[in-house]
């Protein structure tokens, strides 16, 4: 009698049915605690906490961190900054030596107009850094597409963030779409700037930049912000649509109301290569005592800069303050 094993059948895609209890292998997961979370601690973080987030990724799987900014050093003072606000290369390397974790790629962001990045963005074969992710208003098109290009001819993989999405007009945001499905970018990303989307608008949108991809290979990302405490629902209304490129930060960690945080996500994804236990542990020895320090997370004052589509500075300034309890103030004035 034959001994010989049965061929394995092939994995069956998911369908509706039983997509609950499988998982979508394209889907990656990037961190971006420690820019994100930079904006409201001017990216001065220490090297041992920058290096527990990322080792923190390393050990969960995660397939992406974002250690900062490339920001123009004629326009911001390093002595005003820490040193992810720029990514200079030996600051980088300090984190992770000149070899980094091979299941991890590094990346940095540069806003369009804030950046020097013929100069300060090396060729991809000098750098640690694998991706470059572009961020632009609606105004600075042009300029990202030309970053993007300059960082895709040096070698990097790409995407390009389009913020404040709930505040651009349809036809503007069309021609946008069409001048970034031209580039050679590889991601374009929904970016709720403001927390301020619902998943009905959230769906719409994703459905108008997939048709605005449809026939090139470039993928989709999502970047959601908790004033309302839906980053982590329009998430996953993202990914049921199709996204495959999810930003989070350990412990929603991020500018004003924060981000989807890492550890609800993982625990959602099913995809067995992820790990919820490092990010619980990082949170318990690096982020309970930062909150002691920092200021961050849903609050009554972004839920309402939140719900009226506006820019969370006045909420920041507020939560600064001495009155930073004063909500209905706040909610007088916002409503006049």
């Amino acid at each position: 009698m034959s001994t010989k094993p049965k061929p394995t059948p092939p994995r069956k895609e998911a369908t509706t049915r039983d997509a609950w209890i499988t998982y979508r292998p394209e889907i990656k997961v990037l961190d971006c605690t420690v820019r994100d979370g930079g904006l409201i601690h001017n990216h001065d973080f220490s090297d041992t906490f920058v290096r527990a987030v990322y080792d923190t990724c390393a050990a969960a799987g995660v397939d992406y961190m974002e250690l900062g900014y490339k920001a123009s050093k004629r326009l911001f003072s390093r002595g005003e900054h820490g040193s992810w606000k720029f990514c200079d290369e030996d600051d980088m390397r300090r984190i992770c030596g000149d070899n980094p974790h091979p299941d991890v790629k590094l990346s940095a962001m540069a806003d369009a107009e804030r950046t020097d990045y013929h100069e300060d963005i090396l060729p991809r074969d000098k750098s640690v850094l694998s991706m470059i992710r572009v961020a632009t208003y609606i105004h600075q098109i042009p300029t990202a597409v030309d970053m993007i290009i300059d960082a895709h001819e040096k070698g990097y993989e790409t995407t390009v963030n389009l913020m404040a999405l709930s505040a651009v007009r349809e036809h503007e945001l069309g021609q946008a779409l069409d001048a970034l499905a031209a580039s050679p970018v590889d991601t374009i990303y929904v970016v709720d700037s403001y927390g301020s989307l619902y998943s009905e608008q959230l769906h719409a949108l994703v459905r108008l930049f997939k048709r605005a991809i449809e026939g090139t290979s470039k993928q989709l990302g999502i970047h959601t912000h908790n004033n309302q405490q839906l980053a982590f629902a329009n998430v996953i209304e993202a990914i049921i649509e199709g996204v495959n490129l999810i930003d989070a930060t350990i412990y929603g960690f991020g500018r004003g109301a924060g981000n989807c945080p890492m550890e609800l996500l993982l625990g959602f994804l099913r995809n067995p290569k992820f790990d919820q236990r490092p990010v619980i542990a990082c949170i318990e020895k690096h982020f309970l005592p930062l909150a002691r320090e920092v200021d961050w997370g849903y609050s009554i004052p972004y839920m309402i800069t939140g719900q009226l589509n506006q820019h969370p500075r006045e909420a920041m300034e507020l939560r600064e303050s001495d009155r930073k309890e004063q909500f209905l103030a706040f909610y007088d004035k916002m409503m006049e």
